[in-house]
């Protein structure tokens, strides 16, 4: 192909992609095939404007939740490093979110911020463990500082599709799917994530809509196959309708 075919067969996508995303399609790039790789609409004010009439459009169901709840106020929190957001995902694990602030409150106390691989892989078990953490969290953070120290890409993920960042993050111990799904919806500002693992949003789908018993991944995918390529800000609101959205 030309340099001008290729200019114009470019032009042509960008029409496109802000037919469907409006200004805020992130345009990627044009291949040698002339297929164009991870255009991906983005979560900024705009784009959970986009959503909402998006997911209003496609299911009366969250139609209503809209209505009830208002605008998204969806927040993707990008500042810091990606190894003290991981770090404290681990810690806020299976305990109340005011014991998770309490021991992030110690270790800001005791390491600064951000915290750094190195802060943990050189404190004592003891000096970890008398800021609150348990043993296992200890091993978990021990691991994760490790890995980034042997080369764990996290400067790169977000320039990775979402399967990806998950085998990526899900090689240390104590990140699970879960783990690596609220990542990318919270720091990395995926919009298209369904996470069906995630208790509250099974607890609101089934209170939201016909489905016997707990509902299964299948029946999940089914359900939110409408809000694509919103799934994430769909989910929000189903946490919001529980009062249930992750920290």
């Amino acid at each position: 192909m030309t340099q001008h075919g290729r200019a114009k067969e470019r032009t042509q996508f960008t029409k496109l992609a802000r037919s469907l995303f409006g200004d805020n399609a992130r345009l990627g790039r044009l291949g040698q095939n002339g297929t164009v790789t991870n255009p991906r609409p983005r979560l900024d004010s705009a784009g959970l404007r986009r959503a909402t009439r998006h997911l209003s459009a496609a299911d009366p169901v969250l139609a209503g939740l809209i209505r009830e709840v208002g605008p998204c106020r969806l927040e993707v929190r990008c500042g810091g490093s990606s190894f003290a957001y991981l770090a404290r995902a681990i810690l806020g694990q299976q305990i109340s979110v005011a014991a998770a602030r309490s021991i992030a409150g110690r270790m800001r106390e005791r390491f600064g911020a951000p915290l750094r691989p190195e802060d943990i892989l050189l404190a004592t078990d003891g000096e970890l463990h008398g800021l609150g953490l348990s043993r296992q969290k200890v091993a978990y953070l021990r691991d994760l500082a490790e890995r980034t120290g042997d080369g764990l890409p996290l400067g790169r993920l977000s320039r990775m599709p979402d399967e990806k960042v998950i085998e990526v993050l899900t090689v240390v111990k104590g990140v699970g799917v879960w783990t690596a799904q609220m990542y990318l919806m919270f720091r990395l500002g995926r919009p298209d994530v369904l996470p069906v693992g995630d208790l509250g949003i099974q607890t609101a789908m089934k209170r939201s809509y016909p489905i016997r018993g707990n509902p299964k991944p299948q029946r999940m995918h089914r359900i939110a196959a409408p809000w694509r390529p919103w799934r994430t800000v769909a989910c929000w609101y189903l946490w919001q309708s529980l009062d249930a959205t992750p920290t």
